[in-house]
């Protein structure tokens, strides 16, 4: 595989946003951290994301 595929991409961030929320920041920087390469572990980190926002989203609402 060429190195520069898995360059960032111009004006891309080189790190995760931050939200002030402890949570959603960890998993945030542990979807950043993942290897773009590594399918299943970029799944498995979107999965978490996502389930750490649902949460965080229905806790607003009580």
């Amino acid at each position: 595989m060429d190195p520069s595929e898995n360059a960032p991409l111009p004006g891309a961030p080189t790190r995760p946003p931050e939200t002030g929320d402890i949570v959603v920041d960890a998993t945030l920087r542990d979807l950043a951290a993942v290897d773009a390469t590594d399918l299943p572990a970029t799944l498995a980190a979107g999965e978490s994301v996502h389930a750490t926002l649902t949460a965080r989203l229905s806790d607003l609402g009580t």
